[in-house]
């Protein structure tokens, strides 16, 4: 890593986590990226604890220390977890061309960053690749002798991307509407069950009824038949699973805290570019399956509270 320099713009997306804004900002002083772009939310009006800690995440960005262009991005009123992430990104690709985006929960490996870089420029005119991905979520179920795969899904915990890619994106995602009544969607949809989930999801958000961005980027890369890279081993850990996180609550699930391993250089590329369905098929069974059954059960759980509740 010693004769590694990192050229690539990086995205810092924060919010109101002094504590692990600072585990994530070290990691990125410790790559020393030419330009850091900041995008912060703002305090939320209900929360009169969030000033605070939004001037303290903020707060650490200044300690820039290397030689860097620093732009900032920062809202003065609280836009949500949804569009904050969306209209931030949007800027940066506005800025930049290319770059690596981390928010302030996702503690990269020191090699996430030339990983990204290398793969950045060599498929940066290739319009298959739509994302690089950091997160390895198949805990070694999958054994492949190259450092990537490529797949249809790509988890956002630490990744890197195009503006020529983010240009399909679209929050609202006002093609859904149209993919659904024409039923697009068995293009991209594994088998039936992840239709109904898909279908369940994408109705929620059109609806505007759920405050996520990320799926709609995944929506986009669907449509678009856009491919993702994934490495061979995890280079994100998400620090963020605690009570005071905004999807990520429980700390005991296999998903929190996960070890990172280094990525090997030189780069041991596939012979072509190729979905791994072996690989996709894991990943949908022991995440978004497994996802889908936890909210339900969740839901099951609710209703018999309310329930109870009015038996008494």
């Amino acid at each position: 890593m010693a004769d590694f320099q990192l050229t690539t713009p990086v995205a810092f997306l924060i919010f109101n986590r002094p504590d692990t804004t600072a585990r994530v900002f070290e990691a990125i002083r410790q790559a020393k990226p030419p330009k850091l772009l900041v995008v912060a939310d703002g305090p939320r009006p209900d929360r009169p604890d969030d000033i605070e800690k939004c001037k303290a995440a903020r707060a650490i960005i200044e300690g820039v220390d290397w030689d860097c262009e620093v732009l900032t991005n920062y809202s003065d009123v609280n836009l949500g977890c949804g569009r904050c992430p969306a209209k931030g990104i949007t800027w940066v690709f506005d800025q930049v061309e290319e770059a690596i985006i981390l928010e302030d929960d996702c503690l990269p490996h020191s090699t996430f960053f030339r990983f990204c870089q290398e793969l950045l420029k060599l498929y940066r005119n290739d319009s298959r690749i739509m994302q690089i991905c950091g997160s390895n979520f198949l805990n070694g179920k999958r054994k492949i002798g190259e450092s990537y795969y490529f797949s249809k899904y790509g988890p956002i915990w630490g990744w890197a991307s195009w503006q020529r890619a983010w240009k399909y994106y679209d929050v609202d995602m006002s093609l859904w509407k149209e993919v659904k009544n024409k039923q697009i969607y068995y293009d991209f949809c594994e088998n039936k069950e992840e239709i109904l989930i898909r279908i369940n999801l994408y109705d929620k958000i059109a609806a505007g009824v759920t405050d996520i961005w990320d799926y709609q980027w995944g929506f986009a890369k669907f449509i678009n038949s856009g491919l993702s890279i994934t490495p061979n081993v995890n280079l994100i850990s998400n620090i963020g699973f605690r009570e005071d996180a905004t999807h990520t609550f429980n700390p005991n699930t296999k998903e929190a805290n996960m070890s990172t391993s280094a990525i090997e250089f030189p780069l041991k590329h596939p012979l072509g570019i190729y979905r791994d369905r072996k690989a996709d098929e894991i990943y949908f069974a022991h995440t978004l399956k497994r996802s889908s059954l936890k909210s339900n059960v969740r839901k099951f759980v609710s209703l018999l509270k309310s329930l109870s509740a009015k038996v008494v």
